[in-house]
């Protein structure tokens, strides 16, 4: 059996034990589209400034919200499943099996990318009927399109190279959320860049890939300029995390 089927069929067996675990696949899906409402309970009164154009905080959420959700299925859970199934074994186990090392991590990524289309789908059906945001259509779906899909793909690599550094899965969810959370911040997802943003803050978001996927997604949700440059940072983003993930990933379990 060739490594691309034994990859589709490791794939349905990830997605049947995502959708038999209730409780997290329904988080999953309603964590961005509660900090969604929040947002714009709170925030999404004004407008901000894109550009040239201004446009409404509750309509600007909802592509944040949907760069957020993307971040977190693909970063986060990859890096948490995995740190857990480091250590009850599981991977060391697999590592034994004929089963090849591509098609275990290559379904894992499948999925991944799988859960965020369904997540974006989701936010922006959710956005446009209640925020009236606007959908993206002709070119702009497809360039909107290839930018979820290569911003999944990086965060994944990313995820899987983190869990070199990752040494228990107690420590996991500390570690995740020290790296992603801040980095989320300061690239727009959660506050939006003004005139009087600091000038560190607009280098650190130039510098990491969270803030040129949130453009490319804020392209497709609120018609603001398509760069492919933002595209070529997040797939150099991914590149060096696939690269430092083949170099670093452990099947064992960390001693001590």
């Amino acid at each position: 059996m060739s490594t691309l089927r034994l990859t589709l069929v490791q794939f349905r067996y990830v997605n049947k034990a995502f959708w038999r675990n209730p409780a997290s696949a329904f988080f999953t899906f309603a964590f961005p589209l509660l900090f969604l409402v929040i947002f714009t309970a709170l925030l999404g009164h004004y407008t901000v400034r894109l550009g040239t154009r201004t446009v409404n905080t509750s309509t600007y959420y909802v592509a944040s919200m949907a760069c957020f959700a993307a971040i977190t299925a693909c970063f986060n859970n990859i890096a948490l499943s995995i740190s857990i199934q480091r250590q009850e074994g599981i991977l060391k186990r697999t590592n034994g099996t004929p089963l090849p090392a591509a098609s275990f991590l290559g379904a894992r990524i499948l999925h991944a990318v799988f859960v965020t289309v369904v997540l974006v789908v989701i936010t922006a059906a959710f956005g446009r009927g209640l925020y009236h945001a606007s959908i993206p259509g002709g070119l702009t779906l497809a360039r909107f399109a290839f930018m979820v899909l290569v911003g999944s793909a990086t965060f994944c690599a990313l995820g899987l190279a983190v869990t070199a550094i990752i040494p228990n899965a107690d420590a996991a969810p500390a570690i995740v959320n020290a790296i992603i959370l801040p980095l989320e911040f300061l690239s727009g997802i959660f506050i939006a860049f003004g005139d009087n943003t600091p000038a560190w803050i607009l280098w650190v978001a130039r510098v990491f890939p969270i803030r040129h996927f949130a453009l490319g997604m804020q392209a497709g949700f609120l018609g603001t300029p398509f760069s492919w440059t933002d595209v070529l940072i997040v797939a150099a983003w991914g590149i060096a995390g696939l690269l430092l993930a083949i170099r670093f990933f452990s099947w064992e379990p960390r001693q001590g």
